[in-house]
């Protein structure tokens, strides 16, 4: 996620990104039990999905 918003500062990505989108339920991790795991990836929660498809049409407007 980090990469595909050209962010380069690990920390400002997590305080600013990373965790909100956690704590608001849009993101999840791929293996909660290990938030540090090398193999740690996320994706959208079904809350997320939605979120991105209002965004888009808000965008074509």
């Amino acid at each position: 996620m980090q990469e595909a918003l050209g962010l380069k500062h690990e920390e400002h990505f997590r305080e600013a990104y990373l965790m909100p989108g956690l704590k608001g339920g849009l993101i999840e991790m791929t293996i909660p039990g290990k938030p540090k795991s090398s193999k740690q990836k996320y994706r959208l929660t079904e809350k997320g999905k939605q979120y991105k498809r209002k965004i888009g049409e808000e965008v074509m407007k």
